[in-house]
């Protein structure tokens, strides 16, 4: 197996960052060297890494290995959704406005609002005490 057989391709979300490598096979996926569920705990996170593969109807066409760092379970998940369909993109361009029109080649760019200083929180405020 050299490298030149595999698709590269990244996805973010957060500050979550996935690395996909991808080639055709018979639907493997490794995600950080183990089974997609034992690394996220949770079938939900499963389902939204996997997305764009149920939406292209290719699960079983693709072995897949993703590096997955940075962030929470949940971040890295939305990243190696993203990887995954950039990727596919990659292989078939034809896949590509199917992926645009669920919106799975857009990165979410929504992050954490920073807090402000003499408040509590980003958007929270000290009581006002009127008296």
């Amino acid at each position: 197996m050299s490298s030149q057989t595999y698709t590269w391709a990244l996805g973010r979300r957060r500050e979550a960052t996935a690395r996909i490598r991808i080639r055709p096979g018979s639907g493997k996926i490794l995600v950080n060297g183990l089974d997609p569920l034992a690394y996220f705990n949770r079938e939900t996170l499963v389902m939204k890494a996997e997305r764009s593969l149920k939406t292209t109807e290719r699960r079983e066409a693709y072995d897949i290995h993703v590096l997955a760092n940075g962030g929470g379970k949940s971040g890295q998940a939305g990243a190696t959704s993203l990887g995954i369909a950039r990727a596919l993109v990659k292989l078939e361009p034809e896949l590509k406005s199917k992926l645009r029109e669920d919106g799975l080649l857009t990165r979410d760019a929504r992050v954490v609002e920073r807090k402000k200083p003499g408040q509590p929180g980003a958007r929270r405020r000290f009581q006002f005490s009127k008296r």
